[in-house]
């Protein structure tokens, strides 16, 4: 049986994409059941904007990414502004510290420039959560 976003692409053989270089897939029958709609997946992957560059620990997630767009598959690289203003808030994690507003927009805006060198351009959505956070505030 394919994807049905690609039909050369067999669930299996996407599966594998998948799989590849992952330590666990979770869970992996809602996965197999969501390929079997037919239907291109919408996938998700959040970052925080707590530094100005992107590093080599995020291009696991964004070669994976590119896998999917590969396959047929929506991407979203979200940033994380509104979390990047809260930071860690129980103080433990000295590199997550709160950030202004305008340090967010910054590291952000260096992200977006950094994103493209790996999921392509004209298939990644880049949004921010601060849409579906800022009206519930920070505290």
């Amino acid at each position: 049986m394919t994807t049905g976003v690609r039909p050369d692409i067999s669930i299996e053989d996407a599966l594998a994409v998948i799989k590849r270089g992952a330590e666990e897939l979770l869970i992996e029958s809602e996965l197999i059941a969501k390929l079997k709609e037919n239907r291109p997946l919408r996938v998700k992957a959040g970052f925080d904007p707590t530094a100005p560059d992107l590093h080599l620990g995020h291009t696991v997630v964004l070669t994976k990414m590119r896998q999917l767009q590969d396959m047929g598959h929506k991407i979203m690289f979200l940033i994380g502004d509104f979390t990047g203003m809260i930071g860690d808030p129980t103080g433990k994690n000295s590199t997550r510290p709160p950030l202004t507003r305008e340090q967010v927009e910054a590291n952000a805006k260096t992200y977006q420039e950094q994103v493209y060198k790996i999921p392509d351009p004209a298939k990644t959505e880049i949004c921010f959560n601060s849409s579906w956070n800022n009206d519930t505030g920070a505290a």
